[in-house]
Formats: structure tokens, C-alpha cells, sequence
């Protein structure tokens, strides 16, 4: 097989487990508050990316140096867009909330004006018009000229965690940690932060063996697995639009999960909301020609 060949089954694979992180994330929620979710999820997730640093052979250096950068970078991913991301999950459908969170690639281009310096193009700011028009339509659930929210608290956790990943990243655009090295650093940070949170909230309480389940889940797959899948595809194609437009894939079989498992009837103004936000997407990218990735 190719090595573009394997990049699309590691892209497929790992659009294939974010397609049912919205259902996964509801499941949990059912039994637990975001902070034990997130404490739960991400000490798996340091976990298994742990193995694998060792695995790859790299333990001493993520041991050695990179310590500064993870210090805040940790508080960002995973702690506070997290547990955005969560709080979000937690007092909205799962489809609103994640339709949502599809807008971060829009934030990004907005905020690397000023952060990188970079120019936005008529086509961005179309691009942004569109899908934030989505935005408003899944917010005010169809009544797109009553600007009373169903539920204004979580349509701002939504909207906030889609900055602080824009934010992370943008912020990590010089950041020269492999990247696994970077996320099990990350949540070594995170963990104690999460931990000190949750024995000074609510506490840790046994939510049972489907609760426990459905929270490794997410931190096994959602965090873990499915980070792992996407960094062998964007590394191995040889044009990132190959891997980058299989993201569009997943929210229709996030809806369909959602209705299955879940529950939840699917809004009309979900449907609505969701194809202006991904024409949005798909604009921005359309402009863009993809550079071709080194192949070492």
C-alpha cells in the first residue's frame, strides 16, 4: 500500500472515532458531572499516550526538557477546553454542541491576525458570514430573529472552547515537541490541575461500571487513539487535503449516532445550521492551495 494509501485508513480511522465521541460524550455526561468526566478521561489518555512515548523511545526527553511550554500549554488542552467543551456537552443536545464546535477552524483564521499577523481574504470573511450564520440558527434553535437562546449559557461554553483550541494551537505554532511528547507532557500538567479542581469541588464519586466505561472510552479514543491516527495521516500524505477534508465525513454519522444511541431528534435547525457551517469550512478551504508535506 501507499504511504498517501495508509494516511487515508489512519485519517479514516480517526474520523471514524470522533464520529461517536458526541454520543460518547452525552453517554458519560448521563453519569457524571464534566469535571469527573474530564478527570477520568484525561488520566487515561495520559496513560496510553505514556506507553507510547516510552514506546517510541522517547521518555527521556519527555522527561528531560519541554516543561516551560507545557505548563501553560497544558492548562489550555487539556484543562480549559475541556472542560468548556464538556460544560458545553452537558447543558446542550449533543448535536448543537457539536456542530458547534466545528467553527474552530474559523476561529483560527480570525485570530491569526493578530497573533501571527496574517491578512484575512474576502473569502474568509465570507467564509466566517456563512458559517457563523449557522452558528445563530443552531443557537436560537430556528427563531432566527429572537435573540433569546434556548440555553445562552452553553451556546457561550460552546463558542469559548472553539477559541481556546484556535488559541492553543495558533499559540503552538512554534512549539518543536513531537507531538506526542507535547500531549503526554500536556496532560501531566493537566492531571494534578484536574485533580486538585475535583477534591475541591464535588469530589470523586463511584458512578458505577457503565459510567466508568463510557468515561476510558472517551479518553481512550476521543483524546488518545484517534490524536494518534490523525498525526500518522497528516505525516505520511503527501497533501494535507487529502486527510484534512475526510473531517466532513464524521458530523453526519454524528448525528446519526446520536439519534441512535441517545435519542435525540434531529432539529431541523441543526441540519440548517450544520450545512451553512461546513459550506463555510469547505470555502475557507477551497481558497487555500495545500503545500506539500516533507516525506522524512
Amino acid at each position: 500500500m501507499t504511504r498517501d494509501g495508509q494516511a487515508m485508513l489512519y485519517g479514516l480511522g480517526a474520523v471514524a472515532l470522533w464520529s461517536t465521541v458526541a454520543t460518547a460524550f452525552k453517554v458519560a455526561l448521563g453519569f457524571m458531572s464534566p469535571l469527573e468526566l474530564m478527570w477520568l478521561a484525561s488520566l487515561v489518555s495520559w496513560a496510553v499516550i505514556g506507553v507510547l512515548v516510552i514506546r517510541q523511545g522517547r521518555a527521556g526527553q519527555a522527561l528531560r526538557r519541554g516543561w516551560r511550554t507545557a505548563a501553560w500549554a497544558g492548562l489550555m488542552n487539556p484543562v480549559a477546553y475541556y472542560l468548556m467543551l464538556f460544560g458545553a456537552y452537558d447543558r446542550l443536545p449533543g448535536q448543537e454542541a457539536m456542530a458547534l464546535n466545528y467553527t474552530w477552524a474559523l476561529a483560527m483564521a480570525f485570530l491569526a491576525v493578530p497573533i501571527l499577523g496574517q491578512r484575512l481574504t474576502r473569502m474568509d470573511v465570507l467564509a466566517g458570514l456563512i458559517a457563523y450564520a449557522g452558528v445563530w440558527v443552531i443557537a436560537t434553535r430556528g427563531a432566527v430573529f429572537d435573540v433569546a437562546f434556548a440555553d445562552p449559557l452553553g451556546v457561550a461554553m460552546a463558542l469559548a472552547s472553539t477559541l481556546i483550541w484556535a488559541l492553543y494551537w495558533l499559540l503552538n505554532a512554534r512549539d518543536h515537541r513531537p507531538p506526542l511528547v507535547a500531549q503526554w507532557q500536556n496532560f501531566s500538567v493537566g492531571v494534578p490541575v484536574l485533580t486538585l479542581l475535583l477534591l475541591v469541588g464535588p469530589g470523586l464519586q463511584w458512578q458505577g461500571w457503565a459510567g466508568l466505561g463510557a468515561g476510558i472510552y472517551v479518553g481512550l479514543f476521543e483524546m488518545g487513539i484517534a490524536f494518534v491516527l490523525w498525526q500518522l495521516a497528516v505525516h505520511q500524505v503527501s497533501r494535507t487535503a487529502k486527510v484534512s477534508n475526510l473531517i466532513f465525513l464524521s458530523p453526519p454519522v454524528s448525528l446519526l449516532l446520536l439519534y441512535l444511541v441517545v435519542g435525540e431528534p434531529i432539529r431541523v435547525s441543526t441540519l440548517i445550521g450544520l450545512v451553512l457551517i461546513l459550506g463555510g469550512l469547505g470555502l475557507q478551504q477551497w481558497q487555500k492551495a495545500p503545500a506539500p508535506l516533507s516525506q522524512s
